[in-house]
């Protein structure tokens, strides 16, 4: 047998079930062949064989390359100044009915060439790869035309060719009412069902189709007609749902098998208990709301005892998450919803995964999946959610290739 690359002298977060901790394995190796981990255990039982590179990793943890499942990662501009706005009173409602918020993001988007969107959430991109993640979803929603959500989404993809990360992309055209058809939220529908969804499926620029249900965004009735398109298209969704209030949104997403619904400040227990039949994933975003000073907390024990997987991701957006760290993510995590560190790095492996459709391939260090790790100077995983402000990562495997070896 002869393997790629061979780790040894690592403990191992492996993340899958096997009746330890994070599915812990003390004094592991892994053995990688062709972009997939095809031997995982402790290093006593390694079978015979000879590998083309041997790397030692002095005691470091191994885990999954981190998956941060829910960014608007391509847009022009920021939006600082209402970040300033914000912080002498003004609601993000507020702002939003002014013409600011996803609004402003728009006029940016739309005057962007496509290489300045490659080139300004490329370096945004890169903040969060150097910290251990490995793949990411990136969504549209800030064009809200055809040509502009196919701008997005094409510099989504450019973004996945030509750097070591995964990409997976979503089209959330609707996300917000464009100018041009103010008061006409319907019509505006009509052209998300008709020419961009179509448009998108027909070029595979999306991997799935999102929306945002709320008062300041879209009904029910409204993202069900989204819904129905996406599901004739043969696209998966997933679903803003309950982040200001409660819209019947998650039992509405539910009825399509959403892979995720996102945010959940506001589920109710009738929500709950709708994904939990429905397999859907709950990502929480804690970054949105500590930006958003929110006080209403998801309900964590409502999760808990449905048995809902919970997802952590960035929502890395210019408006109300501008975060670049993942793993502080994790830390406001475990520090304002009350996760266990175990939990949250849960949700940025193997939950994370599930909420992207990639559950096969992708969250866990296990035979056959790939061989996207992460490698850290930490001597237990839960310092992952511990420490914030610096980064610990000191190795990065992508499908197999090193990205950043330890030192």
């Amino acid at each position: 047998m002869i393997w790629d690359v061979l780790l040894t002298d690592c403990r191992a977060a492996t993340m899958a079930e096997n009746g330890q901790p994070y599915g812990a394995i003390d004094d592991a190796a892994v053995a990688i062949t062709g972009g997939r981990i095809t031997w995982i255990g402790r290093s006593v039982d390694l079978p015979a064989g000879d590998a083309r590179e041997t790397a030692r990793l002095g005691g470091r943890w191994v885990t999954p390359g981190l998956i941060d499942c829910h960014t608007h990662l391509v847009y022009g501009g920021d939006r600082a100044a209402e970040f300033e706005l914000r912080l002498k009173g003004a609601t993000y409602e507020e702002i939003a009915r002014a013409g600011g918020g996803i609004a402003s993001t728009v006029k940016a988007t739309r005057a962007a060439s496509l290489d300045d969107l490659v080139a300004s959430a490329g370096k945004r991109l890169a903040e969060l790869t150097s910290e251990g993640v490995t793949t990411i979803e990136i969504k549209s929603g800030y064009g809200l035309d055809l040509a502009n959500e196919r701008k997005q989404l094409a510099a989504a993809r450019k973004l996945g060719d030509t750097n070591p990360v995964t990409v997976r992309t979503t089209c959330l055209a609707a996300h917000a009412l464009p100018p041009e058809f103010s008061n006409n939220s319907d019509g505006y529908i009509d052209l998300v069902c008709h020419e961009i969804l179509p448009a998108i499926a027909g070029e595979h620029l999306a991997d799935a189709v999102d929306a945002f249900c709320e008062k300041i965004a879209f009904t029910t009735a409204q993202i069900r007609r989204v819904f129905d398109t996406a599901r004739k298209l043969g696209l998966p969704v997933k679903l803003h749902a309950e982040q200001l209030s409660d819209q019947g949104g998650t039992q509405l997403a539910t009825e399509f098998n959403a892979l995720s619904c996102d945010h959940l400040e506001y589920v109710s227990d009738d929500g709950i208990a709708a994904m939990a039949r429905a397999g859907t994933i709950a990502v929480l975003l804690p970054g949105a709301f500590y930006a958003l000073r929110e006080t209403k907390l998801p309900p964590i024990e409502g999760f808990r005892k449905a048995g809902v997987p919970i997802a952590i991701s960035t929502d890395h957006n210019p408006g109300t998450s501008p975060t670049l760290s993942l793993l502080l993510m994790l830390s406001m995590a475990t520090t304002f919803f009350r996760l266990t560190p175990e939990e949250v790095l849960l949700g940025a492996t193997r939950h994370a995964a599930k909420a992207l459709g990639l559950e096969g391939s992708h969250g866990m260090l296990k035979t056959g999946m790939a061989a996207d790790i992460a490698i850290w100077s930490v001597e237990r995983p839960a310092e992952l959610s511990y420490w914030f402000g610096g980064n610990p990562c000191a190795g990065i495997i992508k499908t197999g290739n090193w990205v950043k070896r330890c030192a």
